[in-house]
């Protein structure tokens, strides 16, 4: 399994703006992916920035007005329009949106926008005045109406000095939303999946808290390979700082008790849940209104369990079905697989995914993860040290299968 983006056809318009800096950095990032990015540059494009600069980071010819009358300037524009899988204009200027908005193609940019058959992403970028004018808006609404998805523009800092907005998006974010509409049609379109991550904060006082050290990250990188399969993706999320992943629905929560809540409202209907979050396993029978002064001396805490989330829902799955398939993750520091396998059977669930937290390269914080999976046949499979996203893409095809879907 790999990034929807890969072995794509991806036609990166660039129109006059300083914002063009940032296509040459998106464009880098596309052939990072494995896409095929022809680059077309319309002739204010070229004052900002260069044909060769694209041509360098994508390893392919960038194109410009000049090529729709050379020896293949005739069929140019048909067959670019025709190879691409999605077409982007990042910058969109205003003229552009225009002339686009109006069916106008006087460069091989409209030209080609014309010919295709593909989705098209628009990020404008210009000023805040001409953004707000009634006839860029208007624009929009019926570029929108054709079924052309506007990424931004956002605020802050524009080109003529002013706060306001008009800035093209950045180029991870734009990332975001290309790699989500090439994979809106993987095999798990439509399907359902709930994915909790980080870690949950049992309130001493209003300042303190009982917690962990997870990050989030492998629950955000299996957020990010079920939206890569097309799957409807909510993200619930403890204690983390990660960006949520582009066409996901986050949830954040604070308590174990909050999770719960969060997991049983979505639950209905869920075609698997992935229960990576490092959910507390005591909190304070009381919490203190006020923050505890260090006068008063130590305190004493006493402990509850926290609910038991995997076990509410197999009872709920029981009596439901739903989900019809359930991931819980164990970070263990001893006898891995017996405790793993004792989790997997107890909490009624279709896999565990287990990981030794004693590990000095793997586990929290870190971007890497090794870890064991089980499953209720007795299968036993210990993948290698792997990128958490790797992890991530490895669990979800066990998830494919065991939903019953070809892979």
């Amino acid at each position: 399994m790999t990034s929807p983006i890969h072995g794509k056809t991806i036609v990166l318009g660039v129109t006059g703006s300083i914002a063009c800096y940032k296509a040459a950095d998106l464009a880098s990032k596309l052939a990072q992916h494995g896409a095929k990015v022809e680059v077309i540059l319309t002739q204010a494009a070229t004052r900002f920035i260069t044909p060769l600069t694209f041509q360098s980071v994508t390893g392919r010819r960038a194109y410009q007005d000049s090529d729709l009358w050379g020896g293949e300037g005739h069929v140019l524009h048909v067959g670019l329009g025709h190879r691409a899988d999605l077409l982007v204009i990042a910058p969109a200027s205003a003229n552009t949106l225009a002339k686009l908005a109006h069916g106008l193609a006087d460069n091989l940019l409209t030209l080609t926008t014309l010919a295709a058959h593909c989705p098209t992403l628009l990020a404008p970028a210009m000023d805040g005045d001409m953004y707000t004018n009634p006839a860029t808006q208007e624009n929009l609404e019926i570029l929108r109406q054709r079924g052309a998805v506007i990424i931004g523009p956002a605020e802050g800092h524009l080109a003529s000095g002013m706060l306001g907005v008009g800035r093209m998006v950045e180029p991870s974010e734009l990332l975001g939303h290309i790699r989500w509409n090439l994979g809106r049609d993987g095999v798990l379109k439509n399907r359902k999946i709930i994915i909790t991550a980080g870690g949950t904060q049992e309130a001493i006082d209003p300042v303190r808290a009982i917690t962990n050290r997870s990050s989030g990250k492998q629950g955000f990188a299996l957020a990010q390979a079920a939206l890569d399969l097309g799957a409807d993706v909510t993200l619930i999320a403890g204690t983390t700082y990660l960006d949520t992943p582009i066409g996901s629905q986050r949830i954040d929560v604070g308590s174990a008790d909050e999770m719960l809540a969060a997991v049983m409202a979505v639950l209905p209907e869920t075609d698997a849940l992935l229960m990576a979050a490092a959910v507390a396993d005591f909190k304070p029978i009381w919490t203190a209104k006020e923050k505890i002064k260090k006068q008063s001396g130590t305190p004493v805490i006493d402990l509850q369990m926290t609910p038991d989330i995997l076990g509410t829902v197999a009872d709920y799955k029981s009596s439901h079905g739903a989900p019809r398939v359930t991931v819980g993750f164990a970070a263990e520091s001893r006898d891995l697989v017996d405790n793993a396998r004792s989790k997997l059977l107890s909490k009624r669930l279709n896999l565990m995914v287990a990981n030794d937290i004693s590990a000095t390269d793997a586990g929290f914080s870190v971007d890497n993860n090794r870890v064991t999976l089980l499953d209720v046949g007795g299968g036993i499979e210990s993948l290698p040290l792997m990128s958490k996203s790797e992890v991530a893409e490895v669990v979800l095809l066990r998830v494919v299968e065991l939903l019953g879907f070809p892979g």
